[in-house]
């Protein structure tokens, strides 16, 4: 008799990036020393991005809807599972959500595996992307992140 194949492993996205930062740090590093920094970064940036809008379109596919009021429950299931931002919700409609994370763990993973410099690339970097390809006509606009040394991140995603 056959056994039935095991359960697919979930795993939070924080635990995730704790898995993969410190071996993309030594592949960010390689490039930055071969092509420098600049490229190295814009490379790297392009195919998170890629991912991540990949990600966005599963998302959708998972929860089933793609609305403002399902991406809130994405955001608190996924981004914030096991305490990875505490977030205030400023405003919610059908049409938009705004909010900002007053305490962020990814960007303290990255401080504590020393790749800091690396966080927004492959964290933050994602957040744009993943949206749009939850519901492409979604924008986020953010002016500032904790990973970037703010006090906090404004995320305000917008049905367009």
């Amino acid at each position: 008799m056959k056994k039935p194949a095991p359960a697919a492993l979930e795993i939070s996205n924080l635990k995730q990036r704790e898995i993969q930062a410190p071996l993309i740090a030594g592949i960010l590093e390689g490039f930055i020393r071969e092509i420098g920094l600049d490229k190295t970064m814009q490379v790297a940036s392009e195919a998170i991005q890629r991912d991540a809008l990949s990600a966005g379109k599963s998302m959708a596919v998972k929860y089933a809807g793609n609305s403002i009021k399902i991406l809130h429950q994405l955001i608190r299931e996924v981004w914030a599972a096991e305490g990875a931002i505490e977030l205030h919700v400023v405003e919610e409609t059908e049409q938009c959500l705004d909010f900002q994370v007053t305490r962020c763990r990814y960007a303290e993973l990255y401080d504590r595996l020393g790749v800091k410099e690396f966080g927004f690339c492959l964290s933050c970097n994602r957040d744009a992307s993943l949206i749009k390809g939850f519901n492409a006509r979604m924008r986020l606009n953010r002016t500032q992140t904790i990973m970037q040394g703010a006090e906090m991140c404004d995320f305000r995603i917008v049905l367009e």
